[in-house]
């Protein structure tokens, strides 16, 4: 009967939705989804971001060729480089699902779909790739709204967790404020980092990300990162990170 919620079937789209590393509501939540891609995998997605512009429509198609893709990751032209461009690609295809939700004559849903809505890859290196039509608006917004950072500047970061927290960065940024404050529960932190499946002991998701993360993107960006932890009792139960950029930091210390 159309209008009837199943009770069963309600508290299963209940425990999905409540996975809020999977769900998207607003573009700047694509930066905060995909945890389970490696580095190399993040700096060829960041790379597919880099061509739309303000003019791109949904149906646009984008077209790279895997050498100019090499060259800017800074790695030779070998055939295991391409090997590994085309694997990327693949798992940008598998590892990319997305998860809206939508509501039809009353009935709250979750549109199940995913970032791209194909890749093709030729055996000359060609590649073209349409982002999908559900998320495209969303990978707008991102790239608009959210995307400060210069590919140059990414392309010089190397760890998984660094390029992560780039992302979380822009995703939390509101205008010109400074600091630029991250905050969630230790679950979020580590569903943004380490993606849905794994969870690891707060002192080594700390030693092993957060602190891996700072430390790169202090020296190779000027980022200065103060990292509050949350506990209960004595649990670490979530994370409070304010980022300055290079830019603050310099007029603060002029105001000095």
């Amino acid at each position: 009967m159309q209008g009837k919620i199943s009770k069963k079937a309600d508290v299963a789209l209940s425990s999905l939705l409540s996975r809020q590393d999977y769900l998207v509501v607003q573009g700047n939540d694509l930066a905060k989804a995909f945890g389970n891609l490696s580095a190399f995998e993040h700096q060829v997605l960041d790379y597919c971001f880099s061509f739309i512009t303000k003019d791109s429509k949904a149906d646009d198609e984008y077209f790279v060729e895997a050498i100019d893709l090499i060259h800017h990751l800074g790695i030779n032209s070998s055939g295991h480089n391409y090997e590994r461009v085309a694997k990327a690609f693949k798992a940008l295809n598998e590892k990319t699902a997305l998860y809206f939700r939508i509501e039809k004559d009353g009935v709250p849903g979750i549109l199940m779909t995913q970032l791209f809505s194909h890749i093709e890859f030729f055996a000359d290196g060609h590649v073209g790739f349409q982002f999908s039509r559900d998320a495209a608006p969303y990978v707008f917004d991102l790239r608009k709204n959210f995307y400060s950072f210069k590919l140059r500047e990414l392309s010089r970061v190397k760890s998984k967790y660094s390029l992560i927290m780039l992302k979380l960065i822009e995703a939390n940024q509101m205008g010109n404020q400074t600091p630029i404050t991250i905050k969630g529960s230790l679950n979020d932190f580590q569903g943004w980092f380490l993606g849905a499946d794994r969870r690891w002991p707060a002192g080594r998701f700390m030693q092993k990300v957060i602190d891996v993360a700072i430390d790169e993107l202090y020296q190779k960006l000027g980022l200065v990162f103060t990292v509050t932890t949350l506990k209960q009792k004595r649990s670490v139960v979530g994370y409070v990170i304010e980022v300055t950029k290079p830019e603050e930091n310099k007029k603060s210390h002029q105001g000095d």
